[in-house]
């Protein structure tokens, strides 16, 4: 289910002061890191991921921000990858949950779309919808099962190939 979210919300200040005592340092990812980058995602979450990073990397400026915890990548989010107007995707390493880095790249990723005009962002396939109703009041888009993704081509195992 994709989500929209509005960048001129008040919850969004409220969202601001939530954050404000993580330790990780959140910034726009420099294009000399996307090796880097595209690694750790990699390793950490999928291949479709990859790619949307790989297209979030190629604006300028870059659409990806990356969390860092003492010199170390543990985090990443992007937007206008798979879309213009798109939060995602977005991930931390699971020795980092629970310590609001997700919630400040969603924020830091929101603030910089708002920053280059956008007034509303669109969390596609949003996978804990109710994580993004209480962090911004993002609300459930209506859908009848079809959305940007529909189609994708997936990796088929190699006993399903033709060879």
């Amino acid at each position: 289910m994709d989500c929209l979210v509005n960048l001129y919300s008040r919850r969004m200040a409220a969202l601001a002061e939530r954050i404000r005592s993580v330790e990780a340092t959140i910034r726009v990812a420099l294009p000399p890191e996307l090796h880097l980058v595209q690694g750790w995602v990699r390793e950490h979450f999928s291949e479709y991921w990859v790619s949307e990073v790989t297209v979030a990397m190629a604006h300028q400026p870059p659409g990806c921000l990356i969390a860092v915890v003492e010199g170390e990548l543990v985090g990443f989010a992007c937007y206008d990858a798979t879309a213009r107007g798109f939060f995602g995707p977005t991930g931390v390493a699971e020795n980092q949950r629970g310590k609001a880095i997700g919630l400040a790249l969603f924020y830091h990723t929101l603030a910089a779309m708002k920053a280059q005009g956008y007034a509303y962002a669109v969390i596609g396939s949003a996978g804990p919808v109710e994580f993004y109703v209480k962090a911004v009041g993002a609300v459930p888009i209506e859908a009848d099962r079809q959305d940007i993704y529909q189609g994708l081509l997936r990796v088929r195992p190699k006993s399903e190939s033709t060879d």
